[in-house]
């Protein structure tokens, strides 16, 4: 499948209460550090574990870095937990049921001199179920313990998607 996430796609930029206010060219959105909806899945399996994928490397940024199970936007239009579902099994050839976990909002300067600055709705789900990559949005992935993120994003925080660190305590917290 073709790689929907990078270069015409718009998205929904939305004010700081997630209300929108009208689209804008994706690409853009991030040259600009336009705040947009979006949304990110954190996928467990039984033993508690982050499924984990890694960026495809040619990915138009943040290419063969580490991130969550599945971050994306929702199409124009298009309700946020469908976008979920639709992109879980896009990118990572999973059905599950997804559950609405927090909404929080970040801007973060990521590769290829573009910003993140999301209105991100964040999603949980459980598996057991390997994923089956699509080759354009993923090259790996693998289950990581949150203590172990935790640590590693300390460590190693050059490995990871830049918007795991501001994420992840809010995804902490919505779980306990």
């Amino acid at each position: 499948m073709a790689d929907r996430e990078s270069g015409g796609p718009e998205v929904v930029l939305v004010d700081a209460q997630d209300r929108p206010l009208g689209t804008l060219e994706k690409l853009a959105a991030h040259q600009q550090g336009a705040l947009h909806r979006a949304l990110s899945v954190y996928l467990f399996n039984s033993a508690g574990e982050l499924l984990m994928q890694r960026r495809a490397a040619d990915k138009y940024h943040c290419g063969g870095l580490w991130g969550n199970s599945c971050c994306s936007h929702p199409l124009p239009g298009e309700p946020v937990a469908q976008a979920a579902v639709r992109r879980v099994r896009e990118e990572l050839g999973l059905d599950c049921v997804l559950t609405p976990l927090c909404e929080l909002s970040y801007r973060a300067p990521v590769t290829n001199g573009l910003i993140e600055h999301e209105y991100l709705h964040v999603f949980v789900g459980y598996t057991d179920e390997h994923p089956q990559l699509a080759p354009e949005e993923a090259d790996a992935w693998r289950y990581e313990s949150l203590p172990d993120l935790t640590r590693a994003l300390v460590e190693t925080p050059e490995v990871y998607v830049p918007w795991l660190a501001p994420v992840l305590p809010a995804v902490r917290q919505a779980l306990s």
